[in-house]
């Protein structure tokens, strides 16, 4: 059985996410959404927060789960039995950082393969930080997230009055 691991903070989840999730779900048998717990950064949402999220949206997708792990990817990678790491690439410069890291990972667990998925046209400009950059302005955020996600992030903001 082929698992892979999709990590990431997903701060909060967004259309992109989705997608690579739902293309890479085809190519694995089971395909575990990773939560990365990073004190680093300062979230918007809880990890609990984004797991159950991720979890309402992966109800039509039989082969995902979504976990939290903090530490080493790798780490837990072996942890979980993942022969696979799969990451979204938007642009270039998402390969040359993306491409160091899949290398190292290699060099600490030599069993664990990276993929990448091109991000579609139509979210290469998207990332969580644009997202969280216009719902702290009050801007129009739908067409960014899933619906389920939309008025949670404008909550965080204490944005009362958005379209829905």
């Amino acid at each position: 059985m082929k698992r892979a691991i999709y990590p990431g903070s997903f701060d909060p989840v967004t259309r992109g996410h989705l997608d690579v999730i739902a293309r890479s779900s085809r190519l694995v048998d089971e395909l575990v959404v990773g939560v990365l717990n990073n004190s680093a950064k300062n979230a918007l949402f809880s990890v609990p927060e984004r797991v159950n999220m991720l979890k309402e949206l992966m109800i039509d997708f039989p082969n995902v789960t979504v976990d939290a792990f903090d530490g080493l990817l790798v780490d837990y990678a072996k942890r979980i039995d993942a022969a696979i790491i799969v990451r979204g690439l938007r642009a270039v410069t998402d390969f040359e950082y993306e491409l160091q890291i899949a290398q190292t990972n290699h060099e600490i667990y030599a069993d664990i393969e990276t993929i990448f998925l091109t991000t579609r046209l139509e979210y290469a400009y998207l990332s969580s930080t644009i997202v969280k950059e216009v719902a702290s302005y009050g801007g129009d955020i739908s067409r960014f997230l899933p619906p389920q996600i939309v008025a949670r992030v404008y909550e965080k903001y204490g944005i009362k009055d958005f379209e829905k």
